[in-house]
Formats: structure tokens, sequence, C-alpha cells
């Protein structure tokens, strides 16, 4: 059931940023700017590393951080508590709703939107590895 992997540079990435999202929720708002600021570094060194803007990876970095900024918009804060539980829950259950997000875009997707497919890619179960490759094996 749990998906800690410990070897995983992305995986530790995400604890770090769980942990920092906790801290801003629990504690201290400098957490939130930690844990933006961490994301960009993230985001940036995923980029290096795929040498890609656009590979999946890297879209649900980008949107994971524009929700990070859109929570700091005033009145918006308790936007952080979102992406401070779907963190955690990516860390210790390998399950990532952002991603799931992300792979119903249109231009992630071969099929026509439907809510068969939104039922189908946020009710699977949690994946090693790419939701977006999960759901398209199961559609072929």
């Amino acid at each position: 059931m749990f998906m800690i992997e410990l070897n995983d540079t992305g995986w530790r990435y995400w604890l770090v940023t769980a942990a920092l999202l906790t801290y801003g929720v629990a504690a201290d708002p400098i957490g939130f700017l930690l844990a933006i600021g961490l994301t960009l570094v993230h985001l940036l060194h995923f980029i290096i590393n795929k040498r890609s803007v656009t590979a999946f990876p890297i879209q649900v970095r980008f949107w994971y951080l524009s929700l990070l900024l859109l929570a700091q918009v005033e009145g918006l804060s308790w936007i952080y508590w979102i992406p401070a539980i779907g963190t955690w829950a990516q860390v210790l259950f390998g399950y990532c709703a952002m991603a799931r997000f992300v792979s119903l875009l249109p231009w992630n997707s071969s099929e026509p939107f439907s809510f068969a497919q939104v039922c189908r890619t946020f009710l699977a179960r949690p994946v090693k590895g790419s939701i977006k490759q999960k759901v398209a094996a199961e559609n072929n």
C-alpha cells in the first residue's frame, strides 16, 4: 500500500515539499514560500534532466507550482490545504491528483473528454510511474 521510494529524487523533493507545506499550514506561512522555492528548483531540475518543457512530469510540476502561487493571492491561502494533503498522498501512497488532472488536459489525452474518462482517471489505483501511461494502456 505504501509507495515510499527513498532512492527516487522526485520522491524526495515531494517529501520535503509536503513537510514544508505542513509547516506552513500548521505553524508559519514561511513554509509556503519555502515550498514554492523548492518546487521551482524541482521544476528546473526536471526541465534540465528531461531536456523538455512539455514532458508530462514537467507539466505536473508546472501546474503544481501554479497552484501554490495561486494560493499566495490574498484570501486564497486556504488552497494550501489541497496540495498539503495531496502531496502527502503522493509521498505515502503514490496517488498524485495533480498528475491525474494534468493527464486529462486535451494535449495529454487521445480520447474525447467524458465523465467515464474522469472516473477512470481519478479512481484508478496508484501506480509507479505515470498515470498517463497507465490510463492510455487501459484504453488500448
